[in-house]
């Protein structure tokens, strides 16, 4: 039903809708206004079956009983005239007229009040509108961000949205799951149902305004804000009150990005390079351009090397040439390591060459106040199609291709996580954790200024690049956010795909914008569009490695119940608080599986969920009840609490939990697994085994391993294998 519906909406914004709002447009235009007059905004709301009140215009008092007569009492009346501005102070607002011999009366009073108050006014007549009576005012409308394009928004109206700024947001055009979803999305949502015996809103009713509103503005891009504001909405239906609606006809949405074939054919040949240039290599110890040669040839790249050298006739056994032009082969990746004034000349020369990719490690640019400097180097990238990675990056590393075209240090890690930052500070960060981890990494990737390769160039990159599994980035701002939804909606589907944006609040907004000439957009902008886009958001950068490391790890859950089973009471009500803020969900225990789980534990321990098996366990009464809840089809995923007791050491309850979770992969059962291991310092050990078999466990954290265990949740959901 819901589709053939949706067929039916779709079809009735046609052609005949769009000329009539071109119209009203026009006309706007030709008067060198930016917005709306209130009956224009009708006309344009009609058109794409936005419910606004019945209106029309009475010219004698029987015209104006009739009207009335014709939409349904109660009806306001006002005065139309452009001499009389302030309507109420002239006596020409009468509310609530309920019959037709009222309506006259209040035709009469209303002329008479107005010529009484401007003698020589001009009348065009009196406007009948339809009065809304009761029902929750919410607020629908629509925003042009820099980076996002059309938003469309609903929150609560009235005065409560300028308060509590409870908004929701998705970009338009939005789908009717996109706008059944938003009503659901602000923290009143509750009010929307009803409550207190009040009566619940009409769920579609608004919906179709929410689709409506995001199709118009999508079709008419010069619609640079438009407010319904009250929304009336009963159980029977949703009616915009009032219309605002601002026009900018200078306009100009963002060029489409390149298209996805386009992208991954350079960024193939960038990042899985046959041969690549140093530019500005060096012998000198010390200088960036020979740390990027020795990590190059330390980190056991096999392509072919070009150090590029004004006067060096070779660099560290390598033969040397004045130019890339000068190299006989084809080259496909440039790195910089000159200052920022000469990268200029270097890049031609690397675009004559048809060299796809430059690496540009030098700062100087953007970041440093000389936007010029930038400007012309992005000429020179889209004059020779020539892509270009920073600048004011560290470079980058893909280790399937043992490639470190980088001046930190070489890496060799090999696993399927690839992450990017766009500071410098984070990739260093990125870079030891992941060492220190012993997190296999495909990529780390440093994007700087982003001039030009931003995080939907790497997401289209990652998403064919079959040594990935999952993509983790750091970003302070979205050059075009609207790209990179559309990239990461697409991605999300087949690998997770991890943000942690930075300048969340106004404090870190101001230092972003200082940090790389990019200013922090709404923070509820990014929440709603990331959610919208299957993105999951780390809230810090130990969430960013953390998930990176943890995601992969985990199988994939076949349901939402999650089983807690612990050893120690304290630790079992911190990871009960910790489901709840991960948005998961704690099983309720039927009870022949709480009969099951009693016979393992001791009758002064607890079952239901969770699962308290009390901390003088031996090491059987982990194994009984791990496999029990592995076993039982109805139980989808296991935290697990442990306690450092001299029964059950640390490495004991490691092995044993590694050895039952081998046992029921033998005989087909997978499911996900994390570990809060509370104790001595011997429990880091434990962790660190557990994790390295297939187990997420943190030592002294009761929040962290079920923060991975919600991220993966969050993925399966969106990717819809939930």
């Amino acid at each position: 039903m819901a589709h053939s519906q949706d067929a039916a909406r779709k079809v009735d914004v046609g052609q005949q809708a769009k000329s009539e709002v071109r119209k009203v447009l026009d006309a706007v235009k030709a008067d060198g206004r930016n917005s709306l007059t209130a009956p224009e905004g009708k006309l344009v709301c009609d058109a794409y079956n936005i419910p606004v009140p019945k209106e029309g215009l009475a010219k004698s008092a029987a015209d104006a009983a009739k009207i009335a007569t014709g939409m349904g009492f109660p009806v306001v009346m006002k005065i139309v005239s452009p001499d009389i501005l302030h309507k109420t102070e002239a006596g020409g607002v009468i509310v609530g007229v309920k019959t037709a011999a009222d309506a006259e009366k209040a035709y009469d009073t209303i002329l008479a009040n107005a010529k009484k108050y401007k003698a020589d006014a001009k009348i065009e007549g009196i406007q009948i509108q339809q009065m809304l009576l009761g029902g929750t005012e919410v607020i629908v409308g629509s925003i042009t961000d820099g980076s996002f394009g059309k938003l469309v928004a609903f929150g609560l109206g009235g005065v409560l949205v300028e308060v509590l700024k409870d908004v929701t947001f998705r970009l338009a055009p939005a789908t009717r799951d996109d706008a059944l979803s938003m009503l659901d999305g602000i923290q009143a949502h509750e009010m929307l149902r009803g409550v207190r015996g009040g009566d619940p809103v009409n769920r579609d009713a608004l919906a179709d305004i929410i689709v409506n509103v995001s199709q118009l503005v999508s079709d008419f891009p010069e619609i640079v804000e438009l407010d319904l504001n009250p929304v009336f909405a009963t159980k029977k239906d949703a009616i915009a009150a009032d219309v605002r609606i601002v026009v900018d006809f200078d306009y100009k949405p963002r060029p489409a990005p390149r298209s996805n074939e386009e992208i991954v054919t350079a960024m193939n040949r960038i990042m899985q390079p046959k041969a690549v240039a140093v530019i500005g290599a060096s012998a000198e110890a010390g200088k960036i351009g020979n740390s990027v040669m020795k990590n190059l040839i330390n980190g056991g790249y096999k392509g072919k090397i070009y150090p590029i050298h004004p006067k060096a006739d070779e660099i560290m056994g390598i033969k040397a040439y004045k130019s890339v032009k000068d190299v006989p082969d084809t080259i496909d990746t440039a790195v910089f390591a000159i200052p920022a004034k000469l990268v200029a000349a270097a890049l031609t020369e690397c675009g004559e060459k048809k060299i796809p990719g430059a690496v540009l490690i030098p700062s100087g640019f953007a970041e440093a106040n000389e936007p010029a400097l930038q400007e012309e180097i992005v000429e020179i990238g889209k004059k020779y199609n020539v892509r270009l990675m920073g600048p004011n990056i560290y470079g980058f590393y893909y280790t399937p291709a043992d490639l470190c075209a980088t001046f930190c240090t070489a890496y060799d890690v090999k696993g399927s996580a690839a992450l990017s930052s766009q500071s410098g500070g984070i990739g260093m960060a990125i870079i030891g954790f992941s060492r220190s981890a012993k997190m296999g990494v495909s990529a780390i990737v440093g994007l700087g200024n982003k001039s030009d390769i931003d995080e939907d160039d790497l997401l289209a990159f990652f998403e064919q690049d079959p040594n990935t599994t999952i993509i983790a980035q750091h970003c302070e701002d979205l050059k075009d956010g609207r790209a990179f939804a559309e990239a990461a909606k697409r991605v999300s589907k087949k690998k997770p795909v991890v943000v942690l944006k930075a300048g969340r609040t106004s404090a870190g907004a101001k230092a972003a914008s200082s940090h790389t000439g990019a200013l922090a957009g709404n923070d509820k902008i990014y929440e709603d569009v990331f959610k919208q886009s299957g993105v999951i958001r780390a809230r810090s950068l130990r969430q960013l490695l953390e998930f990176a490391r943890g995601i992969p790890v985990l199988p994939t859950p076949k349901g939402e119940n999650v089983l807690i089973i612990t050893g120690a009471g304290g630790s079992g009500v911190l990871l009960s608080d910790a489901v709840v803020d991960n948005g998961l969900s704690l099983m309720a225990m039927p009870p022949d599986l709480d009969a099951a789980f009693r016979k393992f534990i001791p009758p002064f321990g607890a079952a239901g969920n969770p699962v308290d098996i009390t901390g003088g366990e031996p090491p059987i009464t982990y194994v009984n009840t791990v496999k029990l809840g592995l076993s039982d089809d109805r139980i989808h995923s296991l935290i697990l609490g442990y306690w450092h007791t001299i029964v059950t050491p640390p490495m004991v309850f490691a092995k044993n939990m590694v050895e039952v979770k081998k046992e029921m992969e033998a005989k087909g059962i997978s499911k996900p697994m994390v570990a809060s291991l509370a104790g001595d310092v011997e429990v880091e050990e434990a962790a660190e085994y557990l994790y390295q078999n297939g187990i997420p466990a943190y030592a002294y954290s009761t929040e962290l391993p079920v923060e991975v265990l919600g991220a993966k949740y969050k993925w399966a959901r969106g990717a819809g294998l939930l």
